[in-house]
């Protein structure tokens, strides 16, 4: 995808982080936006700010792990734009905690939104996209935690392993039927965002007060290092540009930081090996 001016693009996941900063970036290229978030405020002022920018720009508050919700926002976007060309699936959260203490409804939330958020999207946008037949894209943010694994964190590998994976088989996918759709999978290493702030995104129906793990040392600990990794990560304000530019250069892996390469790589070779990459 090379031409950006007047396409439609859509943001789930645009209220704050990455997702705020593609709005951005979008608004610099004269598309048309459709912010998508579950937090109304958040949602709010992104859209006030693209606005300013002059974006043509709607916002819309939904749950994007639930797949009528989606499925309304896809409607609002055609009703209101008529088409699709850019999506982008950020929504994401990160919970910390060993498999043997994390309660149930904690995996059923972190796989809704990191995982089932982005097949719903894509579930429902793609046959727009094919019958549109125009040059269109599709980033899925996952992490370098979808490449990598370390303590404290299954549910987030879990999770960001199944986002490359999906986005990967949905590329090949799109590339046998000769689609004209290009896919990227994005996995930054730490970068300044609010995603250690994910409670309050945490909908009704995923939360018990009265769990005992909630306030457990494990909990407590990981909420702190996630805090220390993020706030001490890379400046976000770099990462609208050099996604745009990774869409236009037709590149699927977008990575941020070079020096988990070596990583990656020592992880191949110890999975070659039969080994384990102890981290």
């Amino acid at each position: 995808m090379k031409e950006f001016e007047g396409k439609v693009a859509v943001i789930v996941g645009a209220g704050n982080g990455f997702g705020l900063e593609f709005a951005k970036e979008c608004a610099v290229r004269k598309m048309k936006i459709v912010l998508v978030d579950i937090d109304k405020n958040d949602v709010e002022y992104a859209l006030s700010l693209v606005k300013e920018m002059g974006a043509d720009a709607i916002s819309v508050a939904i749950d994007a792990s639930v797949e009528e919700e989606v499925a309304s926002m896809v409607n609002k976007t055609m009703e209101t734009y008529g088409q699709i060309d850019l999506l982008f699936n950020t929504a994401g959260v990160a919970i910390p905690g060993p498999v043997w203490e994390v309660p149930t409804r904690d995996w059923e939330w972190i796989v809704g939104i990191n995982v089932m958020s982005q097949v719903y999207a894509m579930k429902l946008i793609i046959p727009i996209m094919l019958k549109q037949g125009t040059p269109c894209h599709i980033v899925n943010t996952a992490s370098i935690a979808g490449l990598l694994t370390s303590r404290g964190l299954p549910l987030y590998h879990t999770t960001k392993f199944a986002s490359v994976a999906l986005t990967e088989s949905t590329a090949h996918d799109l590339k046998a039927i000769s689609a004209n759709i290009k896919m990227s999978v994005y996995c930054p290493g730490f970068v300044q965002t609010d995603l250690y702030n994910y409670e309050r995104h945490r909908p009704e129906r995923f939360k018990d007060e009265t769990d005992s793990y909630y306030s457990s040392e494990a909990y407590k600990v990981g909420l702190a290092r996630a805090k220390y990794v993020v706030t001490t990560g890379i400046p976000i304000d770099s990462v609208g540009m050099s996604v745009f530019t990774a869409i236009e250069d037709e590149q699927f892996y977008i990575l941020t930081h070079p020096k988990y390469g070596t990583v990656v790589g020592g992880r191949v070779k110890a999975m070659l090996e039969g080994g384990f990459l102890d981290m």
